[in-house]
């Protein structure tokens, strides 16, 4: 009789091709579609993520205003604007502006009461990304080739530094009951490089990196230290776009929680579950008879409470 581990690897195998109903895109993928297929510069960039991360209150903003907040020059809003297809800053704010009424219209009515317990504006926040990332998992191809490839690179390194580092541990601590050698990464500089250089050697194929905010350079050296090892490097963050987005071959978003005094991870960590899931769809047999041997030992030396 299978595990209850095994069991759920098997229940929870990820279905290509299901039909989902098309759902309403939010208000800030919404705004992320302006910005695609567009070559941005780096100040560009910041005024997208600034547009992004505060579109009910940047879309009424003035030019001066919107480029004081972001850190850039006023020309540098009017370039953006043209950068997009727009005739000036005036143009894009239109644009911009029946975005955020709508997002402001399905904010909830009760402010008061959600500023009176601000422990549940929190979980509330965290639902809003649960659901931003349900959407974008509507069609999960794109996570079963992802494990696919994961699952093929042996060794397969797993790099999370500073406050990313407890994801990459989850991580890595489960890839290694389904992957025969997983290794992990949690310290840049050298000991970052001599790791990832030694992947490489080993055949190894790919690289899973996680970068939460705020955002370590030392991740970005690391990056480069890993595509230089002739690695390919799937990257988990919350980020859109930027240096670390652009360094990786492949870039899945999770917004995480920051209404808090510490960021939350509920969207990461279920988004890291999901490309662990699909590893496990990729090799079948191979996950089946690491989970059994596991499972034997686990019992054998009693290790868990619950057995």
């Amino acid at each position: 009789m299978p595990s209850g581990q095994q069991a759920r690897a098997q229940a929870a195998a990820i279905t290509p091709g299901l039909q989902v109903p098309e759902v309403e895109p939010t208000p800030a993928e919404r705004v992320r579609a302006l910005f695609g297929g567009h070559r941005l510069s780096p100040g560009q960039r910041r005024i997208a993520q600034y547009l992004v991360d505060h579109l009910t209150e940047a879309a009424f903003l003035s030019i001066t205003e919107l480029a004081e907040r972001a850190g850039v020059s006023q020309p540098s809003v009017t370039r953006f604007a043209g950068a997009l297809g727009y005739s000036g800053y005036p143009a894009l704010r239109e644009a911009l502006q029946p975005i955020a009424l709508s997002a402001i219209a399905a904010a909830p009515d009760s402010r008061e009461e959600i500023r009176r317990n601000e422990l549940q504006a929190a979980i509330d926040a965290e639902i809003e990304n649960l659901e931003n990332l349900r959407r974008v998992l509507g069609d999960p191809e794109r996570i079963l080739e992802l494990g696919r490839q994961l699952a093929r690179s042996v060794p397969l390194t797993v790099l999370g530094l500073r406050i990313s580092v407890s994801l990459a541990e989850y991580f890595a601590y489960a890839a290694r009951r389904i992957h025969p050698d997983v290794r992990l990464v949690t310290r840049g500089g050298s000991v970052a490089y001599d790791t990832l250089l030694q992947a490489g050697e080993a055949g190894g194929s790919w690289v899973l990196a996680f970068a939460m905010p705020r955002h370590a350079k030392e991740t970005l050296s690391a990056l480069s230290a890993a595509r230089r090892a002739g690695l390919r490097v799937a990257l988990i963050t919350d980020l859109t776009m930027g240096p670390l987005v652009e360094a990786a071959d492949v870039a899945l978003t999770a917004p995480t929680g920051s209404r808090l005094v510490f960021d939350s991870y509920a969207a990461p960590g279920v988004l890291s579950a999901a490309v662990l899931q699909a590893m496990a769809d990729a090799e079948p047999e191979r996950t089946q008879a690491r989970l059994e041997r596991y499972e034997q030992v686990a019992m054998q030396h009693e290790f868990f409470l619950d057995d």
